[in-house]
């Protein structure tokens, strides 16, 4: 297989299955399939706390996130404030006020949009199921757009002796760009370029491609493509 071809991901057995279930790459009706065989199947129920816990150190890199305290403190206001006097309730001037404040609200809300259109937030987690047809090199991996971090997980397949496995970005007939050689482990990272960020954001095709040990010595891919895969959101 070379970089042209554009076979595809093969997806095939449970293993895989469940690393994409626990990713989250599955489809709406797969991600319902996988479900239902959780609670039926003690095998592939094993296969995905297994992959559960095996991804776990790549969530680790990422910290956790807290809401801004302003989040609480509205919610706060929200739930527990003071409850108005009874007399208030009573009264035609309250209920005016508030019919005519709450269609201000609505007008301003309707034209808000238009006033100041609304910032799209780029995708920050990406993801990727690697693999081909006819290989067994399989790997899982997450872009993580705010840290500029590729996490690799290795599925299955070894590299030979005196070779390593490289990742390559491919954006449509343009030359692959390589993302260096994926270091040796169930689990690596890589930090990626500048020049590459903002095409991977968009969602690129990233594949694998045998090397000699270090990488390739010309730039670009050297050896049989072993999988490849679409980034897509999560």
């Amino acid at each position: 297989m070379t970089l042209a071809d554009d076979n595809g991901p093969e997806r095939g057995g449970d293993d895989l299955f469940a690393a994409e279930y626990v990713l989250g790459v599955l489809a709406a009706d797969e991600r319902e399939i996988a479900s239902r065989r959780i609670d039926a199947d003690a095998a592939f129920a094993r296969l995905v706390d297994a992959w559960e816990a095996h991804l776990s150190p790549m969530a680790a890199a990422y910290p956790e996130t807290e809401p801004p305290i302003r989040v609480k403190e509205a919610l706060d206001r929200r739930l527990f404030a003071a409850e108005p006097r009874a007399g208030l309730w009573s009264s035609l001037g309250f209920w005016r006020g508030l019919a005519a404040a709450a269609i201000a609200a609505l007008a301003i809300y309707i034209a808000l949009p238009y006033v100041n259109p609304p910032v799209v937030e780029p995708q920050t987690r990406l993801v990727a199921s690697l693999a081909a047809e006819g290989s067994d090199v399989k790997y899982l991996v997450v872009y993580d757009a705010v840290r500029h971090d590729v996490g690799l997980s290795h599925v299955s397949g070894e590299r030979a002796a005196g070779k390593d496995f490289e990742l390559w970005m491919i954006e449509g007939k343009n030359a692959p760009v390589s993302m260096g050689v994926i270091p040796a482990g169930a689990t690596a990272h890589l930090a990626i370029p500048p020049a590459v960020r903002e095409k991977l954001a968009q969602g690129a095709v990233l594949a694998v491609s045998v090397e000699p040990a270090g990488g390739s010595p010309t730039g670009q891919p050297t050896g049989p493509v072993v999988a490849a895969g679409d980034l897509k959101s999560i």
